[in-house]
């Protein structure tokens, strides 16, 4: 199955991907709160108003997400390329829910940073509450995975060793477009990211060194995960910060990230009117 979140009738709605359209869950704001009462296979029933799917204006999948928990050098290739050597454990930060955007939404460019650079992520959405889960409840946590662009400002991300204020932008992390359940993701999946056309990054989603249910089991020791909740995986090799000359976004930037069996983020970035 696959969920979105869209805007409806001047707010927003969850919506159910049916073919070619999309069934509106009027009586959930998002796919959030779908997560939130308990089951997304009870959603599968349900009947409402249709929108053709190439007619969805979609908003953040997940709206606002009491946390959102990103890793950092966790594809081989990527850790390679940033001349790190392989983690222990996790490489851990956050972001904060005014951070997200939605698929298909413009994406300012911030005049403070002229090294804005592309990650192309798998991200895990959690469907039920855990704390310190042991590896078969972290799975049974995992409502189902989305994608995201964790969109990142260089020259402030490295301005010291934390890296958080190159990764909290405002509006700056397209999410979505839809939520797609486990059982939609082949077990051969890809992810690849183009810009302007022009392959930039390409991974096998299961090729990371800590993977979804190792994630949420490693987390969730820390605090508690509730539905609704965000887990970014990083971003596979072929980021513009590594590249030699090295390349970043400009205005009138495309850049599309595809993950088999969840389908493509596209969003357009633009400069950011003062």
């Amino acid at each position: 199955m696959k969920l979105m979140t869209l805007h409806w009738k001047g707010a927003t709605a969850a919506a159910r991907a049916d073919g070619s359209r999309a069934v509106v869950l009027e009586p959930f704001a998002d796919v959030g709160d779908v997560l939130r009462a308990g089951s997304v296979s009870a959603v599968a029933g349900i009947e409402g108003p249709v929108v053709d799917l190439d007619a969805v204006d979609y908003a953040p999948v997940i709206l606002a997400p009491s946390k959102i928990v990103c890793v950092g050098l966790n594809y081989r290739a990527h850790i390679l390329e940033m001349k790190r050597e392989l983690p222990e454990y996790p490489v851990l930060f956050a972001k904060f829910s005014d951070t997200l955007a939605a698929a298909g939404e413009e994406i300012a460019l911030p005049a403070e940073s002229p090294e804005i650079d592309w990650e192309g992520e798998l991200a895990v959405v959690i469907g039920s509450t855990v704390r310190r889960a042991s590896a078969e409840q972290a799975e049974d946590a995992i409502a189902g995975y989305t994608i995201a662009n964790d969109v990142s400002m260089r020259d402030w991300q490295f301005r010291t060793r934390e890296w958080l204020q190159g990764k909290m932008w405002e509006r700056s992390t397209p999410l979505g477009p839809v939520l797609a359940t486990p059982d939609e993701i082949p077990s051969d999946a890809r992810m690849t990211t183009t810009v302007d056309g022009v392959q930039k990054q390409v991974g096998d989603i299961h090729d990371l060194v800590h993977g979804p249910v190792d994630l949420v089991r490693y987390v969730s020791t820390i605090t508690t995960l509730r539905p609704g909740d965000v887990l970014l995986t990083g971003t596979p090799g072929g980021v513009g910060h590594a590249r030699e000359p090295r390349e970043y976004l400009a205005s009138g930037s495309v850049v599309e990230v595809t993950i088999d069996g969840i389908g493509t983020l596209r969003n357009r970035f633009v400069t950011e009117e003062p």
